[in-house]
């Protein structure tokens, strides 16, 4: 008798365990029961759907077509540039919730390259021609580093804004990516752990309470006074989405499959990548700044050095939100396609 009790017990502890580590399903837009699809979308080759939104010179006209993609627990609604530049320039920026954020279907299967090949189906279905722009901010910036990688062909240039780095990249010298990663927050170091080590326990690590979860999926990011300055003067003019949106279908599909791809074991190795435009018009830029607390200068750093073909441009107390200002948005935009405004503090 006391043995099949335990065994009661011992069952019914493992069906509650694998009940709290497997996600929620995602509430998928327009389905009975999930938000509203309120803004225009594309189909894709899979038959998930991608949510987008058109900035400044209508197309025909628009002598640049940019795609931004957005950063992690954000949206297509944070543009980073304004309306009025992009009509000056003659440029038309196509901006869209990455999957499972916002309005666009989970992607269960997310790799670098499906995510590239997003991009390409969302530029070919808009009509932005043989060659475009593309915009990355934060962990967004991965998903630029993988269109350099799998459709360079496609690219006009390419601006990587503070992109998010994986320690893991075989790229890396293991003293320098050791050393950048324990820098971060003890419980920073766990969360990339186990996204890394164990990603099927990615959602169970960051919803149970019995140790720290990720601060920046908790929302206490290491932001700097520089950051701090910026979101505060963002949040006193209103922004057109709250956080509420970019998760509505659920943080898994969201920010947990980015933790799951960002730090897991990656298909990408940015310093393996060849210049897509040697001999041809076309640079790309990566913009960092120096005191970066989510994401390591130093790791910037040697990817540089290794892809001399990258232009660089470190900023000197500048943290991770950067682009959010308005007037570093309009730099960077003009060095990408007129080449103009390079800062000073460049190294």
């Amino acid at each position: 008798m006391f043995r099949r009790t335990v065994v009661f017990l011992l069952i019914g502890l493992l069906a509650w365990a694998y009940q709290e580590m497997c996600p929620p399903p995602p509430k998928l837009c327009g389905s009975p029961g999930g938000p509203p699809v309120t803004g225009p979308r594309i189909k894709l080759r899979d038959g998930r759907h991608l949510a987008y939104m058109e900035l400044g010179a209508p197309k025909d006209v628009a002598k640049y077509k940019i795609i931004l993609v957005h950063g992690f627990g954000s949206n297509r609604f944070d543009t980073v540039v304004s309306k009025d530049l992009l009509e000056e320039m003659g440029a038309t920026l196509v901006t869209f919730d990455r999957p499972g954020y916002g309005e666009s279907d989970p992607d269960p299967k997310r790799t670098s390259k499906s995510s590239a090949l997003d991009i390409q189906e969302l530029a070919d279905q808009l009509g932005l021609g043989a060659k475009f722009y593309v915009v990355g901010f934060s962990m967004g910036g991965q998903v630029a580093w993988g269109c350099l990688e799998h459709i360079p062909e496609r690219l006009a240039g390419v601006a990587l804004l503070a992109p998010v780095v994986n320690y893991w990249w075989p790229g890396f010298p293991a003293n320098l990516s050791t050393e950048a990663y324990y820098e971060q927050r003890v419980e920073d170091q766990w969360a990339l752990r186990v996204s890394h080590y164990t990603p099927w326990l990615t959602y169970w690590w960051n919803t149970q309470k019995l140790f720290p979860s990720s601060s920046v999926a908790s929302g206490r990011p290491n932001f700097s006074r520089q950051d701090i300055e910026i979101l505060t003067k963002l949040a006193v003019a209103g922004k057109p989405k709250d956080k509420g949106y970019s998760t509505q279908q659920g943080k898994f599909e969201s920010e947990y499959r980015d933790m799951i791809i960002g730090f897991g074991k990656s298909e990408l190795n940015p310093m393996d990548l060849k210049n897509p435009f040697a001999g041809k018009d076309g640079s790309v830029h990566l913009w960092q700044g120096d005191e970066d607390g989510l994401v390591p200068v130093t790791l910037q750093r040697y990817i540089a050095g290794k892809l001399p073909w990258i232009r660089y441009h470190e900023l000197a107390g500048a943290g991770h939100v950067f682009p959010l200002d308005k007037h570093m948005g309009e730099t960077i935009f003009k060095t990408l396609l007129l080449g103009e405004n390079e800062p000073t503090a460049d190294k």
